[in-house]
């Protein structure tokens, strides 16, 4: 009895390699996979397989840029721009000579209006770049000189993570006379003087949906 039992396991072991043996050698390459030598498959939108993944083709920035800049969502919000910046042109806050530096530039709506309306010397700094409109950088680390820029302006100073640091880094960038300017949400006087508080090296003027504060 001792010695069947010793060798049953013997036995089970030597049928698993045997099956897994089979296994191995029938195994061949699934059908839906497209051998390294072919065309890639124009219908697959995405991958469906491992094997169908090296194939996808990749999206110019040119052509994900012109799908995007020609959406309805896109030209809204560069159609708000243009009426607040026509306000500053008003105010001489803005003209075609000044440097303009834009914080929290998202996906570059601002820029791209205030290149549309004549300005040559536009930046446009997020977390996250946009080429060709906006370059990568920490808004509470401006990559810049001291008092380079004529203007500086942000649309979404209510999201900073630490908003003096950001005012300040806003304030250091621009020159002496010129101008940060904040668009801010609907709000009454007591919110817009805590956030004109923050800059603390301007002064503070009032102008329809836009904090200006002038070095």
């Amino acid at each position: 009895m001792e010695s069947h039992i010793k060798i049953l396991p013997n036995s089970l072991s030597f049928a698993s390699i045997t099956i897994a043996t089979v296994t191995l050698l029938f195994l061949k390459t699934p059908e839906n996979c497209v051998p390294k030598t072919s065309n890639p498959k124009p219908h697959h939108k995405f991958p469906k397989s491992t094997c169908d993944f090296s194939h996808r083709s990749l999206t110019s920035i040119h052509k994900k840029n012109k799908k995007l800049w020609s959406s309805k969502d896109w030209l809204n919000k560069v159609s708000f721009f243009s009426s607040l910046f026509h306000d500053l042109q008003t105010l001489n806050h803005l003209n075609n000579r000044s440097r303009v530096l834009c914080v929290s530039a998202g996906a570059g709506h601002e820029v791209m209006e205030m290149k549309q309306i004549g300005l040559k010397d536009v930046s446009g700094v997020e977390v996250v770049e946009s080429p060709p409109l906006v370059s990568r950088a920490d808004p509470h680390n401006l990559p810049f000189f001291d008092g380079v820029f004529d203007l500086g302006f942000s649309a979404q100073f209510d999201r900073a993570l630490f908003p003096r640091r950001y005012a300040a880094e806003m304030e250091r960038t621009v020159r002496a006379g010129g101008a940060c300017v904040v668009a801010v949400e609907a709000c009454g006087d007591a919110e817009v003087q805590e956030v004109a508080s923050l800059f603390r090296k301007s002064r503070f003027v009032m102008a329809d949906s836009v904090t200006l504060t002038g070095t």
